[in-house]
């Protein structure tokens, strides 16, 4: 039995999309990276971008348990000496209302360049609307 190898510009990439609005933070960032990785294909290869689109919708409205909103601290370095500043996942929501979601998608993918890549497949707008309309994106449940 030989093995498939598809290249990645004959691969057909679908556009999907997942309604975050009172649903687990979490659950949403690891079902958007399972799609965005590839992963629910068949022709699934690690090492190069299959996955598909994936747009996160109402990304401000993602729940979290246990009083992360006050517990959960995010870290970013300036890069000047000293320069590690700190937020709460309150304080980074009301700032930006779609990093915490990007965040923790991001991190559920590989990093370097290939997960760079699959991050752009990735659009998370924090209220109902979005652009990608015409692509006519598929709803996924969690």
């Amino acid at each position: 039995m030989e093995t498939i190898f598809v290249k990645e510009y004959e691969q057909a990439r679908k556009w999907y999309i997942i309604d975050a609005a009172g649903k687990p933070l979490g659950r949403v960032a690891a079902k958007a990276a399972y799609i965005a990785r590839g992963k629910n294909k068949p022709s699934f290869t690690k090492n190069q971008l299959m996955g598909d689109f994936v747009v996160i919708i109402n990304a401000e409205k993602a729940l979290v348990t246990g009083g992360k909103e006050q517990k959960k601290i995010y870290y970013h370095h300036t890069g000047f000496v000293g320069g590690l500043r700190a937020h709460t996942y309150e304080k980074l929501l009301a700032k930006h209302p779609s990093k915490p979601m990007e965040l923790a998608v991001a991190g559920m993918l590989p990093n370097g360049r290939l997960g760079r890549k699959m991050m752009d497949c990735v659009k998370i707008y924090a209220g109902a609307g979005h652009p990608h309309v015409a692509q006519n994106p598929q709803p996924v449940e969690l």
